[in-house]
């Protein structure tokens, strides 16, 4: 298994961007991004918006993504900033359906339905 944890810290590592900036700009804790480093199991809606603060698209590393549709992936990451909105848990319903449905397609071809 992935661990995202280290995939994203060597990812901000390399950004340039201080761990302060990042934390300021997730409206989190210095701290709590240090323990999000060490989670292996970082949920994509964080890997995404730390993906949009540094510049990075981290389907390339992070498997999960890649049944996220390049288009889907931007849409979610811009509706992270605002998780209020409407049209947020809309779009967020519509990417999990979208990757569920892709799922049940990839089962059936391994399956040979």
């Amino acid at each position: 298994m992935q661990h995202r944890g280290e995939i994203i810290k060597e990812a901000v590592y390399k950004s340039g961007l201080s761990i302060t900036q990042i934390a300021k700009r997730m409206g989190k804790s210095r701290k709590w991004t240090y323990n999000m480093f060490e989670n292996n199991s970082v949920s994509l809606d964080v890997v995404l918006q730390i993906g949009k603060i540094i510049n990075h698209n981290f389907t390339n590393e992070i498997n999960d993504l890649h049944f996220i549709k390049k288009s889907v992936v931007k849409t979610s990451s811009e509706y992270l900033t605002n998780k209020k909105s409407s049209e947020y848990w809309k779009d967020k319903y519509l990417i999990l359906l979208e990757e569920y449905n892709d799922l049940l397609k990839e089962n059936n071809n391994i399956l040979g339905h």
